[in-house]
């Protein structure tokens, strides 16, 4: 499974931004899956994470309410929803398959992993 994520750029305090992760080789529709994030020199975070059907959905505390993840198994393509952005989401952002059909918190339950797209928040 390879994954491309795309959709980051600079953007404003406040400001929504979409960021998209596509699946491609053996795809995944029958696995969750999950966003993560990298601060400059801080450790992999977890964002948001989606079941197979996207029935159930995770996130973090820091994102609840301003982020939301959902996915289209048609495309492949799991999307995260960011609103009301803040300097502190600036990081890498990458998305990962789920070794099961349901999305999870922790790193060691994700097998595949893309390269992530930069989003930086200026205040």
């Amino acid at each position: 499974v390879q994954l491309q994520a795309s959709g980051g750029g600079l953007v404003q305090t406040g400001d929504s931004l979409k960021i998209s992760c596509r699946a491609s080789g053996r795809t995944s529709s029958n696995n969750g899956m999950g966003w993560f994030r990298q601060a400059p020199g801080k450790e992999r975070e977890f964002v948001a994470a989606i079941s197979w059907r996207g029935g159930a959905t995770l996130y973090a505390d820091s994102v609840k309410g301003r982020f939301t993840i959902s996915r289209d198994n048609a495309k492949s393509t799991v999307y995260l929803q960011m609103n009301t952005l803040k300097p502190e989401d600036t990081a890498v952002y990458t998305c990962a398959v789920a070794r099961s059909s349901y999305g999870s918190r922790r790193l060691d339950d994700y097998n595949y992993w893309g390269q992530g797209t930069l989003v930086t928040v200026s205040s």
